[in-house]
């Protein structure tokens, strides 16, 4: 089985926001070698998680939304975290299968959140990364499966989303639940979002492209930010929203005969 969770919306810029964190994810893969869920002929829950709304707010900006969890029988996946607003203030990212990203100066969501016994493939997410740094203004990276979040690496740069774990589980290589890219301030480039799925961070030009958390993966969405560019969709403010994350995925093999 894998059961990816959705993943956490980005949050909206002013200067920067923080990136969504990937769904959490669960997997036991591959069978019948490492053993795998014992199962019977009857009705299973199965439940796939939504991603997490973009933080869409300008003057005031609004954090994004965590992503929905995800569920099959006993096995369940928390949503990613939440990625910080920008300004005012500082903006922390919320926990979740992988961490939300802080926005302008804030700290990071944790993973892993709630923890709970894993059979196989280890935690189900890693922390976002930090958007605190003297005198910045730009948002971390949202934690993916495989990898934390990378802080802001500058003043003014987003940090790359956390990669996310590769599975052939659908037949085909396939990489799931990677964090979203956090915004820049002032934007100059268009941070990463992580393998698996996670949106990047805002881009230095309309239209926003490729922010978004792609659907079936748990990717987080990627961090909004601030430019006189967007001022065609954010007249006064020149704030773009977030990204929005992903949604997850259930994936089961038996054996049939």
């Amino acid at each position: 089985y894998m059961v990816v969770a959705g993943g956490g919306g980005g949050g909206s810029g002013c200067a920067a926001g923080g990136a969504g964190g990937a769904g959490g994810m669960r997997y036991s893969y591959p069978n019948p070698a490492t053993g795998g869920h014992p199962v019977s002929v009857q009705g299973y829950p199965i439940t796939v998680g939504g991603g997490g709304a973009k933080g869409s707010g300008c003057t005031p900006e609004t954090c994004g939304t965590q992503g929905a969890s995800s569920v099959f029988d006993s096995i369940t996946s928390a949503g990613g975290g939440f990625g910080g607003k920008g300004a005012p203030g500082s903006a922390p990212g919320g926990s979740g299968g992988s961490g939300g990203a802080g926005g302008r100066g804030g700290s990071a969501g944790a993973g892993n959140t709630p923890a709970a016994p894993v059979p196989l493939g280890g935690p189900q997410g890693n922390p976002g990364g930090t958007g605190v740094i003297p005198g910045g203004a730009a948002g971390g990276g949202g934690g993916g499966h495989n990898a934390a979040g990378s802080a802001v690496p500058d003043n003014a740069t987003g940090g790359d989303g956390g990669a996310g774990t590769t599975l052939c589980i659908s037949g085909s290589s396939t990489a799931y639940a990677g964090g979203g890219g956090g915004g820049s301030y002032p934007v100059s480039t268009q941070p990463c979002g992580g393998a698996g799925g996670g949106g990047k961070g805002a881009p230095p030009a309309l239209p926003l492209s490729d922010m978004d958390g792609t659907d079936n993966t748990g990717g987080g969405g990627g961090g909004g930010s601030e430019s006189p560019a967007y001022a065609p969709i954010s007249p006064g403010t020149n704030d773009s929203p977030g990204g929005t994350g992903g949604s997850g995925v259930v994936i089961i093999r038996y054996k049939f005969q």
